[in-house]
């Protein structure tokens, strides 16, 4: 039986791209970025690199891991990893390190044998170690005296930046008064510009209508009805 005039979508999602062409740059980031570009030109082997959820960590890790042949880790997947051959790679991106508190032990160990091996190893992290309610001392102590670069949130032009380029690489005609509308409603995050992005794709088709500012407020309203994903 038809429901109005909405068609049945896939529900197919977009991986994020993380090509370097795709990173946008704005005051937010832009230290950040130059830091990775100055590789391996680095005072330390080991960097933290820190930032909101959906500030673009990842993707900044991604380009610099695809430019050195890093290996990618999540630190809560530290227990079960051969940190001895981690630490052979040529470099090492750790992300969410200030989730992983059960991992102390073995990311301690993994930082020890990375020094002994010259390994260059990115650490990723929301907020300052002191933070992140270590225990172990000396683990804290270490990161602690390693540099760190920072990501701030995202400002209003990348937010808006961002939105066009997701809308672009679905190959969507939205006109400018939707991203104006979307980029001072939703969360400054570049997590929540591409949830908003594949709602209002997936109710375009559903609907086979252009995306108007009449879908984004019913899109963004369903949304904000939604619990949140994000931490």
């Amino acid at each position: 039986m038809k429901q109005g005039s909405r068609q049945l979508t896939l529900d197919l999602p977009v991986k994020p791209r993380y090509g370097r062409e795709d990173f946008l740059i704005s005051p937010s980031n832009a230290h950040a970025w130059t830091t990775f570009e100055t590789w391996p030109n680095w005072p330390d082997r080991v960097l933290l690199l820190l930032g909101p959820t959906g500030a673009g960590k990842s993707h900044l890790g991604a380009i610099w891991a695809a430019k050195t042949g890093a290996r990618v880790l999540n630190a809560a997947a530290l227990p079960l990893a051969d940190l001895q051959a981690l630490a052979k790679s040529p470099a090492i991106l750790l992300e969410d390190a200030d989730s992983a508190t059960r991992a102390e032990h073995e990311m301690f160990h993994l930082l020890n044998l990375v020094r002994e091996a010259g390994t260059f190893l990115v650490i990723t992290g929301r907020q300052w170690p002191d933070s992140w309610g270590l225990a172990t001392r000396d683990l804290l102590s270490r990161l602690r005296l390693a540099p760190a670069v920072e990501i701030g949130e995202p400002d209003d032009a990348l937010v808006r930046a961002v939105l066009v380029k997701l809308f672009v690489d679905r190959q969507l005609v939205v006109d400018t008064s939707v991203v104006e509308y979307l980029a001072l409603r939703i969360e400054r995050s570049l997590d929540a510009a591409r949830v908003i992005v594949e709602a209002l794709d997936r109710e375009a088709l559903a609907q086979n209508r252009p995306i108007t500012r009449p879908i984004a407020v019913d899109v963004l309203r369903r949304l904000d009805a939604e619990p949140s994903s994000t931490a």
